[in-house]
């Protein structure tokens, strides 16, 4: 008899291969349950055409881009929909916000209104401010003239460095020392010529 063999007759004796088998039907039940739990998940489209999918298109649920071969989790950006509303998704494949897009409109047409004309009080004070500045920019152009014609006139006050000349007079003579306490060869006495000495 093979060992395998004589433990499987003592698990069996012993009671072990019974609860072998309740584990794995436990095992299996739970399997089921898990499939039948699955939750259906809702679908959208962006405006260009992009399937969405997401347990419920709320804010804090998490939501994925469906492709043909898997779901990636939606980036992080705003995204209009295919209905109109703004899609804002806050952390990678996590939904921040879903807003009506039209608000948002009527708020940047307000702010451009808004911004688009200026009272008469405001445009003379804009004005008075200019004009103001343009007056301080003259007081510094006249202190600048001011403080150039006192350079200026330092300037011309102080002398100007000697200048250096050139003395022809003061020639210096060429002199070829040879050894003193020697006597004089040929070659001494032709250097004396040529040197003037």
């Amino acid at each position: 008899m093979k060992s395998t063999e004589i433990l499987n007759k003592i698990k069996t004796f012993l009671g072990e291969d019974q609860v072998e088998q309740v584990e794995e039907t436990q095992v299996e039940e739970t399997q089921l349950e898990e499939s039948q739990e699955k939750v259906e998940l809702a679908q959208a489209k962006l405006d260009n055409g992009t399937i969405l999918e997401a347990e419920a298109f709320e804010a804090g649920n998490e939501i994925f881009i469906v492709t043909e071969d898997e779901k990636v989790a939606m980036p992080v950006g705003e995204y209009m929909m295919e209905d109109g509303q703004m899609l804002v998704v806050s952390e990678e494949g996590i939904i921040g916000e879903i807003k009506a897009q039209e608000e948002e409109e009527e708020v940047e047409a307000e702010e451009e209104e808004e911004m688009a004309y200026v009272s008469k009080e405001e445009f003379n004070s804009a004005v008075e401010e200019i004009k103001g500045m343009i007056n301080e920019l003259k007081d510094k152009k006249e202190e600048m003239a001011e403080v150039e014609e006192q350079v200026k006139q330092e300037l011309s006050e102080t002398p100007a460095t000697e200048p250096i000349t050139h003395n022809p007079e003061a020639k210096e003579k060429f002199k070829v020392k040879f050894g003193q306490n020697r006597p004089e060869t040929a070659l001494d006495r032709v250097m004396k010529k040529l040197t003037n000495n």
